[in-house]
């Protein structure tokens, strides 16, 4: 690890910004003074945030771009408002009067991971002219499944803990996420529950399930307006994903004009994690890649 990766640490990349009177989001900064901006959305288990998805990979991809990995509202060290629309336009919402905050303009290329794969759509749908590529790994939205009973195994555990916010729930849920499972550590769960387990965490998590089934929900099925999307997108998925099974990327790489699909076998939810040095690879060439 150079001296620079080492630099990285969650005390020198984090970052607060209030984009809003009534909003105010963390984010973690890396790679400044590079030419391309890459924002990296999470997912959104409980007690996700950027660094617990992310940590690992912002000093690879700081290498070669500016890195804004953000915390989503309700997630990590952001607000967590529960009064608030569809959950995608909410973040997107979020993410572009951040973008107004940083005086970052032009296009930023997104890298989201399941809820913030969804988030990564949501905001290139709503905001054309900002938003460049996409990386999805497993994203939540715009996977359909074709053949997988819904809901699945993880949405299913995901909604376990959120009415019975154990840690035992929290781990079940965890090891849902990964087909390594020696990557499901006792500390990482104390971590997870820890995060998750706060009141406003718990109100923000059932204000966000809330959204995807009343109100404007249908703007969080995203795979219907997939065709809109003109810019190069690159779907990861695991292929043992428990979460978003693989056969929910079929109706996206059919109706997204410019997609492409690359699997990863003994892999689950957390492509980045589980295949860390080929999904860096893969996510850089992608992006650096001088094509349109």
């Amino acid at each position: 690890m150079t001296t620079t990766e080492e630099a990285l640490t969650y005390e020198s990349t984090s970052r607060f910004a209030q984009v809003r009177p009534d909003l105010k989001l963390h984010f973690h900064e890396a790679g400044v003074g590079n030419d391309k901006t890459i924002v990296l959305l999470h997912g959104g288990g409980p007690g996700a945030s950027s660094w617990s998805n992310f940590a690992r990979n912002i000093p690879v991809l700081a290498k070669n771009f500016h890195v804004i990995a953000v915390d989503q509202p309700g997630y990590g060290q952001s607000d967590k408002p529960t009064e608030h629309p569809q959950y995608f336009v909410h973040s997107a919402s979020a993410l572009n009067d951040l973008l107004d905050t940083l005086e970052i303009t032009g296009r930023v290329d997104l890298l989201g991971n399941s809820l913030g794969g969804g988030a990564a759509v949501r905001f290139a749908l709503d905001y054309p002219d900002r938003a460049g590529r996409l990386v999805l790994m497993g994203p939540g939205g715009l996977s359909v499944n074709l053949f997988a009973p819904d809901p699945t195994e993880g949405v299913k555990n995901l909604g376990k803990f959120s009415y019975q916010p154990t840690r035992e729930n929290l781990e079940a849920f965890l090891r849902i996420m990964v087909f390594d499972q020696k990557l499901i550590t006792p500390e990482l769960v104390d971590e997870r529950f820890a995060a998750a387990s706060t009141p406003e965490s718990l109100a923000a998590a059932k204000a966000m399930g809330k959204s995807f089934s009343s109100g404007d929900f249908e703007l969080g099925m995203l795979w219907r307006e997939a065709y809109k999307l003109r810019q190069r997108v690159l779907l990861i998925w695991g292929r043992e994903d428990r979460v978003n099974p693989l056969d929910g990327a079929l109706v996206a790489l059919k109706m997204i004009p410019r997609a492409q699909l690359h699997v990863f076998g003994g892999c689950g939810h957390w492509a980045q994690l589980e295949k860390f040095d080929e999904f860096n690879r893969l996510a850089t060439d992608f992006l650096l890649d001088g094509g349109k």
